[in-house]
C-alpha cells in the first residue's frame, strides 16, 4: 500500500514538473490544508457530497491536478476535468522554509527547469539549508460529487531519499 501511494505521489510530482509551464497560480496557505476531521470540511467549506460548482468556486483558481481511473496525475483546464467519472483531484503546494511557493517561482528563483524540480528539492545540498514540505488536499470524486477528502503532506527533509529511490524503481 505504501509503495502504491508513494508511486502515485512520485507520479504527481513528475506531472507537476512537466505541466502548467509559465502559468502563475495563487499559492494556497497552510490554513487551506486544514481539514476539520469531525465534519470532513476544508478550510474553504468544501465537504463530502459537494459538486464541481462548489469545488470550483472555492478552488478554481488553484493548481488542480487530476487522476482519471488510476492513471497519472495531469494538469487539465477546469472545463476538461471529468467530474462525473471516478477521479481524484489534488491541490498541491510546496512550502519552503514555511512559505508557500509556486513551482514556477521555485524554478525561476533557482534557475532550474521544471524537469529538475524533484531532484533539486530533494538534494542533500538544498535540504541542508531549507525545510521543504509538500502539502496536498486529495478529493475523491464519484458520480459528480466528492466522496472523500484527505489532507496530506510529505516532509522532504525526512522522506526525500525514500521518494528518490522509489523514482528509480519500476512500478509493479
Amino acid at each position: 500500500m505504501k509503495k502504491s501511494f508513494a508511486t502515485s505521489i512520485t507520479a504527481l510530482l513528475l506531472a507537476l514538473s512537466l505541466t502548467a509551464c509559465g502559468e502563475e497560480v495563487p499559492a494556497m496557505t497552510a490554513l487551506d490544508y486544514e481539514l476539520n476531521l469531525e465534519s470532513n470540511t476544508t478550510y474553504k467549506g468544501i465537504t463530502i457530497g459537494d459538486t464541481k460548482d462548489a469545488f470550483l468556486e472555492a478552488y478554481g483558481d488553484c493548481d488542480i491536478e487530476t487522476c482519471v481511473n488510476g492513471g497519472p496525475y495531469q494538469s487539465l483546464p477546469t472545463e476538461e476535468i471529468p467530474f462525473e467519472e471516478s477521479i481524484q483531484t489534488i491541490l498541491p503546494t510546496f512550502f519552503i522554509d514555511g512559505n508557500p511557493v509556486s513551482i514556477e517561482q521555485i524554478c525561476k528563483e533557482n534557475d532550474i527547469e521544471r524537469t529538475e524540480l524533484l531532484s533539486f528539492l530533494s538534494s542533500e545540498e538544498y535540504l541542508n539549508g531549507h525545510t521543504v514540505i509538500y502539502y496536498y488536499l486529495v478529493f475523491t470524486w464519484e458520480n459528480g460529487a466528492i466522496s472523500d477528502i484527505r489532507s496530506e503532506y510529505m516532509d522532504y527533509n525526512k522522506d526525500a531519499a525514500y521518494y528518490e529511490e522509489l523514482e528509480k524503481t519500476p512500478a509493479d
